[in-house]
């Protein structure tokens, strides 16, 4: 069973949590990352780009001039693709960059996440942050305290207005509520700072999730 250090706002060492095994000790399972993270960026494309082929084109019906005799290359259509103005041979159109994923993979993806940033010792806990008012600089203090990485993922039990306001100005900083919270953005950042309330709502839902598909 792994064990963290939980820290305070301060940095200082404040006690141990013992993380579940289910959840943050698995061997990372790389296939299943790989094709989360891959699904998680297909579905970022809006897939509506779009060209005119020559039969959309407006224009083109007369053929531009007769077919022997004028020696030129035989021409139908002023629309063709070789033509200023004409339509686009092979071009992009809209469609669906979705990449489907089963709720199992999924979720071994997520806990395979979570463990390689215990086993890489990238994750920090933090007791609390509380904040009285909208204040970066509280935010800020706090990360320099603890000395995370150019790219820090903060992931609260819930969603934090208060929190979330707070830290979008600081570069690098990325906010997330455990429902929201996504296989690319923990793999993406250099320190994963869990509330230690988020770490018990992730345990609770993905070891619950465990014990149902072990049985």
């Amino acid at each position: 069973m792994p064990n963290v250090l939980i820290y305070d706002a301060a940095g200082a060492q404040c006690g141990e949590l013992a993380l579940n095994d289910a959840v943050f000790g698995i061997a990372p399972h790389v296939p299943s990352m790989h094709l989360v993270v891959r699904s998680y960026l297909a579905a970022q494309r809006r897939g509506t780009q779009s060209t005119l082929t020559r039969a959309e084109v407006r224009g083109g019906g007369r053929k531009p001039w007769r077919q022997k005799g004028s020696g030129r290359a035989r021409q139908g259509s002023t629309r063709s693709p070789q033509w200023t103005h004409g339509g686009v041979a092979l071009g992009p159109k809209p469609r669906d960059y979705v990449v489907g994923v089963n709720r199992k993979v999924k979720r071994l993806a997520m806990k395979s996440a979570l463990s390689s940033k215990v086993r890489d010792e990238e994750i920090k806990v933090l007791s609390a942050l509380p904040l009285d008012e909208i204040k970066t600089k509280e935010v800020a203090k706090v990360l320099t305290a603890l000395d995370t990485g150019k790219k820090t993922l903060i992931v609260s039990p819930e969603s934090d207005e208060k929190l979330y306001r707070s830290a979008r100005n600081i570069a690098g900083v990325k906010v997330s509520p455990v429902n929201n919270l996504t296989v690319y953005d923990i793999l993406n950042c250099d320190t994963l700072l869990l509330l230690q309330s988020a770490v018990e709502k992730i345990e609770a839902i993905y070891a619950q999730a465990s014990e149902e598909e072990s049985v």
